[in-house]
């Protein structure tokens, strides 16, 4: 006999309410209790769906970047990334500043944020890359080793310093300049010489 099945809006609510406090007081002092009291759920509702406060925050996190990466078009790669690296900054600029910090300080402190953060931040990384630079290499582009992770690395890091040290805004200068003069001679193979292709 299965219990009572799972109410969607309090999963919504707990996820909501953690990543509002999480924004508010930090991770260190971010608790289940007053996930809960901000939920307006029991604690043993939230226990019942996570083991631990990593586990709540990581799955917040999970459910709010719900937008998938642009589908490669029918340019070549020069244009798929500026299609992407605009999707990318939008994204990154959407997010609260408060919320980012929360974050990367509660990874610091705890080695299970930490690799929980690291295996969501994998997979969207392998989705936003994987097919525009398969396409790539499908049309002759000689990619560098590892183009993926090196996109990964760069690109976010990139905006983020354009964003919120800069206090720039990511406009389509930016991208293509990005684009243009860090992200492809990086990412592809370099000719004889040691000149990028």
């Amino acid at each position: 006999m299965t219990g009572r099945p799972r109410d969607a809006n309090r999963d919504v609510a707990i996820l909501d309410a953690a990543l509002l406090l999480l924004t508010e007081v930090g991770y260190d002092q971010l608790s289940m209790e007053s996930i809960a009291g901000r939920a307006g759920v029991a604690k043993t509702t939230i226990y019942r769906r996570y083991p631990d406060k990593a586990a709540l925050v990581a799955a917040a996190v999970d459910h709010r970047s719900g937008e998938t990466p642009p589908e490669p078009g029918r340019g070549g790669l020069r244009s798929n990334l500026v299609t992407l690296v605009r999707w990318l900054a939008r994204q990154i600029a959407e997010q609260e500043i408060g919320l980012l910090g929360a974050l990367f300080a509660g990874m610091r402190s705890d080695p299970r944020l930490a690799a929980e953060m690291r295996r969501i931040l994998r997979r969207d990384e392998a989705a936003m890359t994987d097919q525009p630079l398969r396409k790539a290499i499908e049309r002759g582009e000689d990619l560098a080793p590892h183009a993926a992770g090196l996109f990964a690395e760069v690109a976010p890091a990139v905006i983020v310093h354009r964003i919120v040290v800069a206090g720039e805004p990511c406009d389509e200068r930016f991208v293509e300049h990005l684009v243009d003069d860090i992200l492809l001679p990086l990412l592809r193979k370099p000719g004889p010489k040691g000149k990028r292709s």
